[in-house]
């Protein structure tokens, strides 16, 4: 099988692994902040946070400033990995 075919498939089964729980998945996407929020209130319900926030954004902004992390991320993962390939393709100088 070529690469580019082998590419294509690999792009239409992440899409579908993104697609189809939104499709067939009914019911509210809670982020894991909601679920430990509860869970502690279950658990303890007079527990008092150490501290509050210095700054709540939006939850516009909350979202974007989370998506630019796993960016940044997932862009420093890409180069290093490239880095490390890039320096194991390389003819090594004969002596």
């Amino acid at each position: 099988m070529k690469t580019w075919k082998k590419n294509v498939w690999i792009l239409v089964v992440v899409v579908l692994l993104a697609v189809l729980p939104l499709i067939f998945v009914k019911g509210e996407f809670g982020g894991a902040d909601g679920a430990a929020e509860e869970a502690i209130q279950e658990i303890a319900p007079t527990y008092e946070p150490w501290f509050a926030s210095l700054m709540e954004p939006p939850a516009e902004t909350e979202s974007m400033l989370f998506a630019l992390q796993a960016a940044l991320g997932a862009g420093f993962i890409g180069y290093v990995i490239g880095l490390y390939k890039g320096k194991a393709s390389k003819p090594k100088p004969k002596t």
